[in-house]
């Protein structure tokens, strides 16, 4: 009986460990993604936007809304977001990574 317990035990931590590889596969994958959307953000915003004077005055904003976590809207970042999405309708990514991309202008 022990032995049959050891193998149950052996068994259970094969499908445990097994588990947590797969999670770790889908996680590490899902980051990837959004760290390569959020670099075509950028670097899309940067390359359009590097000598717009909405777009700079932003920067102060956008610093404080990154620093928050979003929580601090400015009004001249909410301007700049609503001029980057109006001026270049290709360019994906959401508030928080569009703030990010004015800050590497």
């Amino acid at each position: 009986m022990p032995r049959f317990s050891l193998l149950v035990g052996a068994g259970l931590l094969a499908l445990t460990t097994h588990a947590s590889a797969t999670s770790f596969v889908v996680t590490t994958d899902t980051l990837g993604s959004l760290t390569a959307n959020a670099s075509e953000s950028t670097s899309d915003i940067s390359s359009s936007f590097d000598d717009d004077k909405i777009v700079l005055a932003a920067r102060e904003d956008a610093a404080s809304f990154v620093a928050s976590d979003g929580a601090i809207r400015g009004a001249r970042l909410e301007a700049a977001l609503r001029h980057i999405r109006q001026q270049a309708p290709q360019v994906q990514g959401d508030d928080l990574q569009l703030a990010r991309a004015i800050l590497t202008l």
